[in-house]
Parts: C-alpha cells; structure tokens; sequence
C-alpha cells in the first residue's frame, strides 16, 4: 500500500486518510495472526513502521479487506466514520470473544471557535455588548511522516503483545469488521446492520493512541473473561 506524502511536515486530509487506512490494514492483519484466526502459514513477512510486519496471503481474505478500506476511503473523506470494530468469534459457541476497537476523531481546533452568547430562559441574550474581535485561528501543529509511524509502531507492537495478556482462544474463530458511521452517511446496499456484539462478563485494555493532526485514533481491546470453572 502506498504511503501519504506530506509537504513542509503538513499533513493533509488525503494524506492522513491514506495512513489510517493503512494503519488499518496491518492491524487487521496483525490481529488475526496473533490470535490464530488464519493459519500462520498464510501470511508472509514484511516490513513497515521499523517493524516486521505480517500480512495474509489469502486472496479472498485480500479482496475482502481492498473493498472494506475502499469504502472507509469514502467514508472518512466525508468525515462520517466514528470507529472501526473488530470482532472475533468462537465458531462453535457463536459467542464474541473479543472487541478491538478503534475510534477515529477529527482533530478540529474547537478553541478557535467563538462562544454562543449567554441566553435567559425565554432566549434573549444577556449581554447586549458587540463581541470582542475574533482572534487569528492558531496555526496549525505539523508533523512528520516519521513522528506519526514511531506512534503507529507502538501501538503495531501492543498489538502483537497481546497474546501475554489475552485469554487462549480455545475454540476456532471466525471475524467480522463492524465500522461505524453518522446517522447522515450513504451506505451501500452490500452493507446490512449489525448489533454492537458486545461482550458479557468482559475486560478492556486501552492501548496507544495516534495522531495525524488531522485525524487521531484511539484504541482499545475488549475480551470475555474465562469462568473460574474454566481456569
């Protein structure tokens, strides 16, 4: 996949769209090999982010994400995705085993924004003087390309040490990409709606976050806690 450029260390909002569809990628692709959800023999190494990275070899597999990050392209230039989930599930229990989640924010500067004036209850405005001029919109923070991947590689490496604190997945596992967007978004009609798959008698690890300074995304994984009678 091909990487965003930036000018002046100023990323814009094609190229920040580029990194997090990137960035979605390889997790993807890191979680369902740490979590045994394709063979390990399926996925060929690579590297990326100053790491060794691993990614499917399935072709369908292939395909299937192309579409899905095809369709968060569209969807995050029109600022209308919220998270993207990962959900695994045991085959034989039906039960979702695991939520990685991750939340994608605009990273708009709401200081620069005026205040609403001061209203009584019936809507009239309090204070009858003209608001103070509006003050220059603060310039906008920069960021290398190489500042944003050091931030990725370290939530790339929380990622692949999940196995030292996730519960054994003991059944095989299937997954399914939840993504959700504004009420407002234009869905297309390969898409159906899914119910949360939320997690009874669940833990959540919050993991590292990053920023583009145009998008920031943070992360968490929630897992179903094994029964003391499974221990």
């Amino acid at each position: 996949m091909s990487s965003a450029t930036a000018t002046s260390n100023e990323i814009s909002l094609k190229g920040s769209i580029a990194i997090i569809t990137e960035f979605f990628h390889y997790s993807i692709n890191s979680i369902l090999y740490q979590r045994g959800i394709y063979p390990p023999e399926t996925f060929s190494r690579s590297s990326k982010y100053g790491l060794t990275v691993l990614t499917s070899d399935d072709d369908e597999l292939n395909a299937y994400l192309s579409q899905i990050m095809g369709q968060m392209e569209r969807w995050l230039t029109e600022g209308e995705v919220e998270r993207l989930v990962v959900v695994v599930t045991g085959v034989d229990s039906g039960e979702t085993l695991e939520r990685w989640q991750f939340n994608v924010t605009v990273q708009d500067d709401e200081a620069n924004k005026p205040a609403a004036p001061a209203t009584d209850e019936n809507g009239n405005t309090l204070n009858s003087q003209p608001p103070p001029p509006a003050s220059a919109p603060a310039k906008k923070s920069s960021k290398s390309l190489e500042q944003i991947h050091a931030e990725i590689s370290a939530l790339i490496r929380q990622i692949t040490a999940s196995v030292t604190f996730l519960p054994l997945l003991t059944e095989p596992c299937s997954f399914d990409l939840l993504v959700y967007t504004k009420k407002d978004a234009v869905v297309d009609s390969k898409w159906e709606d899914s119910d949360p798959r939320y997690i009874v008698n669940s833990s959540e690890v919050k993991l590292r976050s990053f920023t583009t300074t145009v998008h920031k995304v943070d992360s968490c994984v929630a897992y179903k806690e094994k029964d003391e009678w499974d221990l």
